[in-house]
């Protein structure tokens, strides 16, 4: 199965998130934690998806040319420590789809358009950015300023959102006692190199 195929099955998944990603201000503690510490939030939350057990760690879950070969099994916890820190969108999104995957959960349509207009605001701030430096103009140049503070804004907020959603699906899946099963789907191990 393709990559592309991976992602098109997971609109199949049975399920949809717990907790939406509009009302993730119900967790309001975590939500801050993963809004000012979004690093250690990513850290915690692919170590409890993985059930504490870091031997089935794989850098960017295996999504990734580098993923099997950095050195996970001799130092996972650096690995991923490395992985939230430096790729760090890749570790949001391989956790998110760690959790769907193995709990059967798909994305709403809003949950796609949030997550879709904060991806295209980073690339207009990114267009915005390049057409001032050719084109010398203050105004655009300052347009470009304020999106990207804009793009920034969102990019954080909605970031610490989907981790409040993955910290409230799995809460709920290690109270039924750790078992995917409760959901109607059997754990999986992280895949293997280039299998997402």
């Amino acid at each position: 199965m393709s990559k592309y195929e991976k992602l098109q099955s997971r609109d199949n998944y049975p399920r949809v998130w717990q907790m939406p990603l509009t009302h993730t201000a119900s967790r309001p503690g975590f939500c801050c934690f993963a809004m000012f510490c979004s690093y250690c939030a990513s850290y915690t939350l692919r170590k409890q998806a993985l059930y504490g057990d870091m031997s089935r760690y794989i850098c960017c879950n295996g999504s990734c040319p580098c993923s099997g070969r950095c050195g996970e099994q001799k130092n996972p916890e650096l690995c991923l420590c490395m992985e939230v820190t430096c790729c760090f969108a890749q570790s949001v999104a391989s956790t998110r789809w760690m959790i769907q995957d193995e709990l059967g959960i798909q994305n709403t349509q809003c949950d796609n358009c949030i997550i879709g207009t904060m991806i295209v605001m980073q690339y207009f701030a990114c267009i915005c950015s390049i057409a001032a430096c050719l084109t010398g103009s203050n105004e655009i140049n300052d347009l470009a300023q304020m999106l990207d503070c804009v793009a920034d804004f969102l990019w954080c907020t909605v970031c610490a959102c989907m981790q409040t959603q993955h910290k409230q699906e799995l809460d709920i899946r290690d109270n039924k006692g750790g078992q995917a099963a409760a959901y109607g789907a059997a754990p999986v191990q992280a895949p293997a190199v280039q299998m997402i």
